[in-house]
């Protein structure tokens, strides 16, 4: 007997002479932590002494005790029995554990004589209840072959190697070659009625035991000349049945070993039935897995546009957990007058009816982005169609409408996770936007007023939009994922196509279980002088496309260089947008471009649905209106009305400085 005082805080166990003497260790073989101990105690045996100590620590308790088994050096194994008293601080945590061990072989082997006991029986029931155990766990068919391929598992069956194959189209594909060397050639895909042992079990539904190396050489001449020289002494081929079909077959290979016991026979019949309901079970999730995300992919859309002034790159990654599909999804949407609009968004739910959402969803809102309505109005709408939808779903969504002319963007959050933005540099920040409730929730409570967050997008940067399956990590709250996520969009490449690779082999390498779609836009290029244009469409009744409109104009005009003329033209042009509101029965679209010319002209141009003229007017000393067109006829340079179609169009020219003019040849 020997005893032990173990530093739960520090990671360290002091264990005297006596104690390592039950282990069969020399002092110079332990270095002071349990775990150098690990390789002593048997795989099984561990894993149960393991759950035992910690549930005593999560539990309160304050001592426990437990008999297991050791491997000696002599390759024997020994029962070992241990008692601890668990200390805690003031906290009640557990900070130390003092005990004692003991071998206990004597007091366990005699009862077991009286008893009869068979522990080679037990052993091997072991075996086959721990291996069903960790099957249960196995989600795909790689899952469970690398389980049954783990050195411990194959230690535990005492073979030296396993071989499987799978039933596909009635032939048997090899998935499992066994040993290194093993591979047959010729043999990867196999008929149900080739002289092999598989294609035999298969055939006949039960399981074939090869008790010595000249018993596989008689019953299988055609395969045992290329598999002689692996010391193979003996084999058990068990069908894989699940539901009475055969599914595949499974062969142990045995090379320290000859004949099998009726109990061996039985427990390795009870193995292989195991390993069939795992099997057809990952194969079942594999094919819901594969349809749901077939689905996915085809309610994404078939192709990105190309952009002219930026560059795009999307992204998907499915969770492969089953049929845990979600409602990812992303889009870009070419809109008239040289802008775009981008959208990220994660429909509630993970199975096939989330996606089906998704695709409607992501229609419905690309529809209403390419009829020309601001962004706010875009979500409102969409989330109005959600709610009448027959569905209880809501999504989250992000809708962002960028002019690469001007670089200005307007940002719509929809309970969505906010975006971040990578600097030219490297640098990354997250991109604080005031955001509305989700799709569907917005308009069930009558709060579809969303707030539109405006910024300039310059040359270089990259707008960044995700779902939250990009920065969700176990333990850590939304703050610290956004921090890790920057820290990681910073240190990636610059390249866009390699950072949006980058981002999805990180998080399969940290094992997301949530889809995750990533949109990112950069803009690479300014407008050329005499080139910009700008076009928004303003609703009557939309007081935020209004203001939405001004900020878009007055950062166009500063973007395309008017100089000291700039208030001039966004006065200008909020008198034309707000006597078209006011005295029209619809909206308007109002138009900003550069002319092309010797003389440099800005020409701004309001759109409305009424046919009759506007006049100017005298607003006498005392008035309150009528000023307008007066002040667009004082501050332009030009100014008339034009028949659109069934409406008409007011215009207003202002001559602009040429933003490379004014230097002189020493500057140059």
């Amino acid at each position: 007997m020997g005893g032990f005082d173990w530093d739960l805080t520090a990671g360290t166990m002091v264990m005297d002479d006596a104690a390592l003497a039950v282990f069969d260790m020399d002092r110079e073989e332990y270095d002071g932590h349990p775990e150098s101990l690990a390789p002593r105690v048997l795989p099984d045996e561990g894993a149960r002494l393991d759950a035992l100590v910690t549930q005593a620590l999560k539990d309160g308790s304050d001592q426990y005790g437990a008999y297991f088994r050791i491997r000696r050096r002599d390759g024997g194994h020994q029962w070992t029995h241990t008692q601890g008293i668990v200390l805690r601080d003031d906290a009640g945590r557990p900070v130390r554990i003092i005990g004692v061990l003991r071998d206990a072989t004597h007091e366990l082997t005699e009862p077991a004589a009286r008893l009869g006991l068979d522990e080679g029986r037990r052993k091997r029931a072991d075996v086959v209840e721990g291996t069903t155990a960790a099957l249960a766990h196995a989600r795909t068919v790689q899952d469970v072959i690398d389980l049954l391929n783990d050195s411990q598992a194959l230690e535990h069956f005492g073979a030296a190697s396993l071989v499987m194959g799978l039933l596909e189209a009635g032939r048997i594909h090899l998935v499992a070659e066994g040993p290194e060397g093993a591979f047959v050639p010729g043999t990867r895909f196999t008929r149900v009625d080739e002289p092999y042992p598989m294609s035999e079990v298969i055939r006949t539904l039960r399981p074939r035991f090869i008790d010595s190396a000249r018993d596989f050489s008689e019953s299988f001449p055609v395969l045992w000349p290329h598999i002689s020289g692996l010391g193979i002494t003996a084999a058990a081929y068990l069908p894989l049945i699940a539901q009475a079909r055969p599914i595949g077959a499974l062969g142990l290979l045995y090379s320290d070993r000859t004949g099998f016991s009726e109990d061996e026979r039985t427990l390795l019949v009870a193995l292989g039935s195991g390993i069939a309901q795992s099997l057809q079970r990952a194969m079942l999730y594999e094919q819901e897995h594969d349809l749901a995300e077939g689905l996915q992919q085809a309610m994404l859309p078939r192709r990105i546009p190309e952009v002219p002034g930026a560059r795009t790159a999307v992204r998907y990654r499915s969770a492969r957990l089953g049929r845990d599909i979600g409602g990812d999804w992303y889009d870009v949407i070419a809109l008239p007058g040289g802008r775009v609009g981008a959208v990220i968004g994660d429909v509630q739910g993970h199975d096939t009816h989330a996606a089906a959402v998704m695709g409607q969803l992501r229609i419905v809102l690309r529809a209403y982005a390419a009829e020309g309505h601001p962004p706010a109005t875009v979500m409102a709408r969409a989330s109005v169609f959600l709610h009448e939808l027959d569905t209880e779903r809501f999504a989250t969504c992000t809708y962002a409408e960028v002019d690469l002319g001007t670089g200005v963007v307007q940002l719509v959050r929809a309970g969505h996770v906010d975006p971040l933005l990578r600097e030219a540099d490297g640098r990354c920040r997250r991109l604080p936007v005031e955001g509305g409730l989700p799709l569907g929730l917005s308009a069930e409570f009558g709060r579809l007023d969303y707030p539109v967050t405006a910024l300039e997008l310059d040359p270089g940067q990259t707008l960044m939009l995700y779902t939250d399956g990009l920065v969700e990590k176990p333990g850590a709250d939304l703050d610290e994922g956004l921090q890790w996520l920057s820290s990681l969009v910073r240190r990636g490449p610059a390249d866009l196509q390699e950072l949006a690779d980058h981002l999805c082999d990180v998080v399969a390498e940290r094992g997301g279980e949530d889809d995750v779609a990533i949109l990112l836009l950069r803009r690479h290029a300014t407008q050329a002088p005499g080139a910009g244009r700008f076009q928004q469409h303003v609703a009557q009744s939309d007081p935020e496309a209004l203001s939405s409109a001004r900020h878009m104009i007055r950062a166009a005009v500063r973007a395309w260089g008017a100089g000291e003329r700039a208030d001039e033209i966004e006065l200008a042009a909020d008198e034309l947008m707000t006597n078209a509101l006011m005295h029209t029965d619809g909206g308007t679209i109002v138009t900003l471009r550069v002319l092309p010319g010797p003389v440099r002209r800005l020409r701004v141009e309001v759109e409305d649905r009424s046919s009759a003229l506007p006049r100017r007017r005298d607003a006498g000393e005392a008035g309150v209106s009528g000023r307008g067109l007066l002040l667009v006829d004082q501050l332009s340079d030009a100014w008339g009305v034009e028949p659109r179609g069934g409406g008409k169009c007011v215009w207003c020219e202002f001559v602009v400085e040429d933003p490379g003019a004014g230097s002189t040849g020493a500057e140059r």
